[in-house]
């Protein structure tokens, strides 16, 4: 098993101020940059960076690129990730996602992991323009075209239903041939079997369990072999799940660290994510932070559709029934990655006889210190994560049993 880490740039406002201090963007962007060199020091093998706009508190993370650019001066090995490049043309033209793909990957030396999606936040829909019932075929329209610009001299040309151009070269095309390894998002169990489908990595933001894990790497795998139609020029079958992570010496230290970074992640996204309260959210006067500190923990698990004690867990909690309030639930719930590094290692090693490929973790989230971000990641790095790194070439005999008879790379034009 692979690991990975997940940024959203989570800044909450200060309690008792309306306003961030002055230089707290400045520090959020510089700290990540500390963790993520530290990160590739260790031996991660990703980092994931989101694409989000106007999520104020929620996700600071409007620019990736410049982000992941960054990151390729900081590092030398680690993946660089986009998790994901929102699609749909009225967000990003596809050629300038090729063109900025394409640079990103020179620049890191052939390191980028090329993820996509559509978003679902009303904030942005509605900020850009995107029908909500159209974004998906927005994402495939746009996505499948995107590739095409990157791997064809010259791009010759489209006119669909979301968008069109004349005849052009664009440039510069990527380092990795024919293109960097393509992912997509994956909230809902269809979408992995989706990502199967179209050659993709699944990009799994539903927080599942081993069991569900398990049951999913066998599907996925099955219609990788079976059904598969590439929606590129090369496959990338991958699956990836979310967990959050704090490793500290005792289990009280990692939930006294750690947990309430999981709670304000859940809640903000909820908040944003909900139709309800995210279409009420006001620009630029909101505080998000001081809602949910206001807000009973009962009443918190409402947002997700779950129900009990809270988010500590409990015997009497019952997880929601729908894919995405679950995965939102789960999100708020300890976890199995904030503990003591055996705590974690038994939940990982779970995951690991799954057959599971990637676990990225949350890390930054909410109010969590950088100072116990960077203890936090030395810790994992240091004693938990090099038996799995060790033992991954026993998955990769796995994977290629699974893979037998498929070709990854297609020979004939899309």
């Amino acid at each position: 098993m692979k690991f990975g880490l997940f940024y959203e740039h989570q800044l909450p406002k200060p309690y008792d101020s309306d306003q961030w201090d002055p230089d707290a963007e400045h520090k959020l962007l510089k700290n990540a940059l500390d963790q993520v060199e530290l990160a590739d020091q260790l031996g991660f093998d990703y980092i994931f960076e989101v694409e989000h706009h106007f999520l104020e508190e929620y996700a600071h993370s409007s620019a990736p690129e410049i982000f992941l650019a960054a990151a390729s001066q900081r590092t030398k090995n680690i993946r660089l990730g986009h998790g994901i490049a929102l699609m749909p043309p009225r967000y990003n033209h596809p050629a300038r996602v090729a063109e900025r793909i394409s640079t990103l990957d020179l620049l890191s030396d052939g390191r980028v992991e090329f993820g996509t999606g559509e978003s679902a936040s009303e904030m942005e829909l509605g900020g850009f323009g995107v029908p909500r019932e159209e974004k998906k075929l927005q994402w495939e329209e746009a996505t499948r075209q995107c590739i095409r610009m990157m791997t064809e001299t010259p791009y010759p040309g489209y006119e669909g239903a979301y968008f069109g151009m004349p005849e052009r070269n664009v440039i510069p095309k990527p380092l990795q041939k024919p293109h960097p390894p393509l992912w997509v998002a994956s909230s809902r169990r269809e979408t992995t079997m989706v990502a199967a489908r179209l050659g993709m990595g699944s990009l799994g933001f539903a927080f599942e369990k081993p069991e569900e894990a398990a049951e999913r790497v066998k599907q996925y795998f099955e219609i990788v072999r079976e059904e598969c139609t590439p929606i590129g020029v090369a496959i990338n079958p991958a699956l990836a799940v979310l967990s959050s992570l704090m490793c500290c010496d005792s289990d009280e230290e990692a939930m006294a660290k750690g947990v309430e970074g999981t709670q304000f992640f859940s809640y903000s996204l909820a908040y944003y994510y909900n139709p309800f309260t995210g279409a009420k959210h006001q620009p630029g006067k909101g505080h998000i932070y001081r809602k949910f500190k206001d807000t009973p923990e009962e009443e918190r698990m409402g947002m997700f559709g779950g129900r009990g004690r809270g988010f500590g867990g409990g015997d009497d909690n019952k997880e929601p029934e729908d894919e995405v309030q679950r995965a939102l639930w789960r999100a708020a719930q300890r976890g199995g990655c904030i503990g003591t590094p055996d705590f974690i290692r038994e939940t990982l090693l779970k995951y690991e006889a799954a057959h599971l490929d990637t676990m990225i973790f949350v890390s930054q989230s909410g109010n969590r210190k950088h100072e116990d971000v960077m203890e936090s990641l030395e810790m994992f790095g240091k004693q938990v994560l090099p038996e799995f790194k060790e033992r991954h070439k026993e998955h990769q005999k796995w994977r290629d049993g699974q893979l037998a008879g498929v070709d990854f790379e297609i020979n004939s034009s899309i």
